[in-house]
């Protein structure tokens, strides 16, 4: 029962990091920073990474292995946005990083969806097969190619206090 519910907010906490993270992607598109859409997108992402750790596993997992790729990609998004201020090159390593972080939220979702909602495991039901193949596939290159259009296009104004946001993420 307590596993059930502990997975239950894992999954809710995962799909509020897709949600304020599609928010905050198309802000970088929009060249707006989002400060407190910010905040919340790299707080859940990062309780999400965390949570994962705390499931009942035996081995290593590639769920693990995925956590523990995504910790330095969200310690240096983080870094990038909070301590350097997206100054010079940090602007584009946080972009990066920020739809880096979406992404793997992203190929988790599409492995949680292949596994759980019946038609689509029927096509794919080791995950070898090529729907699950190809839907990753498209996942990675839309991911690449908003990373790069965001880095072109994301050049906000230093936060202010007139904002109304938070200036310290």
């Amino acid at each position: 029962m307590i596993l059930h519910i502990y997975t239950i907010i894992h999954t809710l906490i995962s799909l509020a990091a897709i949600f304020t993270g599609i928010v905050v992607l198309f802000g970088m598109l929009a060249g707006n920073r989002l400060d407190c859409w910010t905040k919340w997108f790299l707080t859940t992402a990062v309780l999400t990474t965390v949570t994962g750790f705390f499931f009942p596993f035996h081995g290593f997992t590639p769920a693990i292995g995925l956590g523990i790729i995504s910790l330095p990609f969200l310690a240096l998004t983080i870094f990038a946005r909070c301590s350097k201020h997206l100054a010079g090159a940090w602007r584009w390593i946080y972009a990066i990083g920020a739809v880096i972080c979406l992404y793997f939220n992203l190929f988790v979702l599409v492995v949680q969806l292949f596994e759980k909602v019946p038609a689509l495991h029927a096509m794919a039901p080791t995950q070898t097969e090529s729907p699950f193949k190809l839907t990753q596939l498209v996942v990675l290159i839309v991911s690449t190619v908003l990373a790069i259009v965001a880095v072109i296009r994301f050049r906000p104004e230093p936060a202010s206090a007139a904002d109304g946001e938070s200036p310290s993420i």
